[in-house]
């Protein structure tokens, strides 16, 4: 196993997804906020519900864990902008999402990794049921991965962005919904899986959607956490027990 140090996006769509029924969407953007250092910012001081111990699983290569219990030797980063804020808190690492249909991620800045399975436990602390939150992998750049997302409504999506544009890889429309998708306020292990052209989404241990990319798969690349807000502002994400291994 190792550690590395996160990079930090905090991407602000203008527009929203484009609902076109032909199982895509493109976010459009005017460039990456300025984070400025706002100590002062509010962010919810509420403690989650979160399992208090985690067992790494038994026959895997583990490549990378982190339960976020340390900040003093933990390399992810703390920050406030008018996007939100990221932080360790209450034991656990805490996104914070300020403005709607925005997006902020961190990435774990480990040496390009391919046949991933990036793991990670999440509960909405606050804000909107129509949340977003999940793990990414094979990240090149701010305009270039996959990731995982799951909704505290119920929905869930296989996301490829790429050269900027995002696009959904699930083949049936733009969000499918299932109820084995805890509400807020509740744990969840969202688990996505990079292999080859095949990318899995999992929510606790339940295979939700497994798809193929069928155009130009991305190549190895880093991996990390993401949340989101879409028309309400306000999302609080906690997360715990990040772990990378080869599936």
């Amino acid at each position: 196993m190792r550690k590395g140090r996160p990079v930090l996006y905090a991407l602000a769509f203008m527009g929203f997804f484009l609902l076109a029924g032909c199982g895509a969407f493109v976010g459009k953007r005017e460039g990456t906020p300025t984070v400025f250092w706002l100590p002062t910012l509010p962010v919810s001081t509420a403690t989650p519900t979160v399992p208090p111990t985690f067992v790494l699983p038994a026959g895997k290569e583990v490549l990378f864990f982190d339960d976020f219990s340390n900040p003093e030797q933990g390399t992810w980063p703390t920050r406030y902008g008018p996007w939100g804020a990221m932080g360790y808190m209450a034991g656990g690492y805490r996104m914070t999402v300020s403005l709607a249909r925005t997006d902020v991620w961190a990435v774990a800045g480990l040496p390009p990794l391919d046949d991933v399975r990036v793991e990670v436990d999440a509960v909405a602390v606050s804000g909107s049921e129509y949340n977003s939150f999940g793990v990414l992998c094979r990240y090149q750049d701010d305009d270039n991965f996959y990731f995982f997302v799951v909704s505290n409504a119920g929905f869930y999506s296989i996301i490829k962005k790429e050269g900027g544009d995002q696009y959904q890889l699930l083949p049936e429309r733009q969000f499918a919904r299932r109820d084995v998708i805890r509400p807020g306020g509740q744990v969840n292990r969202v688990q996505g899986e990079c292999v080859g052209n095949t990318l899995r989404l999992y929510v606790n241990d339940v295979l939700l959607a497994e798809v193929r990319d069928e155009r130009t798969p991305l190549p190895p690349g880093d991996v990390g956490i993401l949340a989101g807000a879409f028309t309400d502002a306000g999302v609080v994400i906690h997360f715990d027990n990040f772990l990378v291994i080869r599936p």
